[in-house]
């Protein structure tokens, strides 16, 4: 449960950290970037889940760029339902969606402790 919480603050300070770098991108507040990392996994997590299986044939053939596109999509739906989180644009939104995969996944090799697995047999 501790990892989940970190990864959601995480999360919340990656989109913050996207405020400052991409101007398109607008988070009002803290709590709306706790909001809006919330909103974003559930999105990812359900209806992103389906796209990125759906598309997955373009996907292959754009040898996974397309994915972007489908990030700065699942990206829009979640600033359209969160109050204080709002993106300019489409354009925005896939410059976002790249920047945030960067800073997710720097943050996270900083902050997250790695997991032990067993040895396998």
């Amino acid at each position: 449960m501790r990892r989940l919480v970190l990864l959601w603050f995480i999360s919340a300070f990656a989109l913050m950290v996207v405020t400052q770098i991409v101007p398109g991108f607008h988070i009002d507040d803290g709590w709306s970037a706790l909001k809006a990392a919330f909103i974003i996994a559930l999105v990812n997590g359900t209806i992103g889940l389906f796209v990125a299986i759906a598309t997955l044939p373009l996907s292959i053939l754009t040898l996974g760029l397309f994915l972007i596109i489908v990030n700065a999509l699942m990206l829009q739906l979640s600033a359209w339902i969160v109050e204080g989180f709002a993106i300019d644009g489409f354009w925005w939104a896939v410059a976002g969606s790249i920047v945030l995969s960067a800073t997710n996944m720097l943050l996270r090799w900083l902050l997250v402790p790695k997991t032990r697995r067993p040895p396998e047999t």
